[in-house]
């Protein structure tokens, strides 16, 4: 298999792995992957930061909150949450296509969720977004037609199959 028709997942997993490999070569001391644990995971995620794109406001900011400021402010750009959680998504397959063990996962480290998770919810304080929000939209709304729709649908299909059977 070419690298032409391999997915973009595959080729961002790819990338972020080898991210990752340099890494842990240019760590300090030098980290083998099998001593790699949920903390290293945690270091590299702090380390990536410095590349994010996402302002995240402090607490003193006068825009903490607001997902749209009017004006520039000094706060820190981040890595936003979402791209971390699916970086860690890929590393954690990628972990494991090259024969660790998922049990030594350190990319499903309970630190490693926790941290996310923390990171979440502060850049949704910070930003003035709520992620529980937009994820709960949605299901009601695929379910109310659904449930409108069985009452009518079972006649039809009932006289369908009633005259296949003639």
């Amino acid at each position: 298999m070419g690298s032409s028709n391999s997915s973009r997942y595959e080729n961002q997993k790819r990338r972020d792995w080898n991210t990752f490999g340099q890494y842990l070569r240019n760590h300090r001391p030098p980290l083998s992957l099998s001593r790699c644990s949920g903390a290293h995971v945690l270091e590299f995620l702090r380390y990536l930061d410095q590349f994010g794109k996402t302002k995240v406001h402090t607490q003193l900011c006068p825009f903490f909150g607001h997902p749209n400021p009017p004006a520039p402010c000094p706060c820190p750009l981040r890595q936003a949450w979402g791209s971390l959680d699916a970086l860690i998504g890929r590393l954690r397959a990628a972990f494991e296509e090259h024969g660790g063990k998922p049990e030594n996962n350190p990319f499903g480290a309970r630190a490693v969720r926790l941290y996310l998770r923390e990171v979440r919810d502060s850049q949704a304080k910070a930003r003035g977004i709520s992620y529980e929000k937009k994820k709960r939209k949605r299901p009601p709304q695929q379910h109310n037609p659904a449930s409108l729709m069985p009452p009518q649908a079972p006649p039809e299909s009932t006289t369908g199959a009633s005259n296949h059977d003639q």
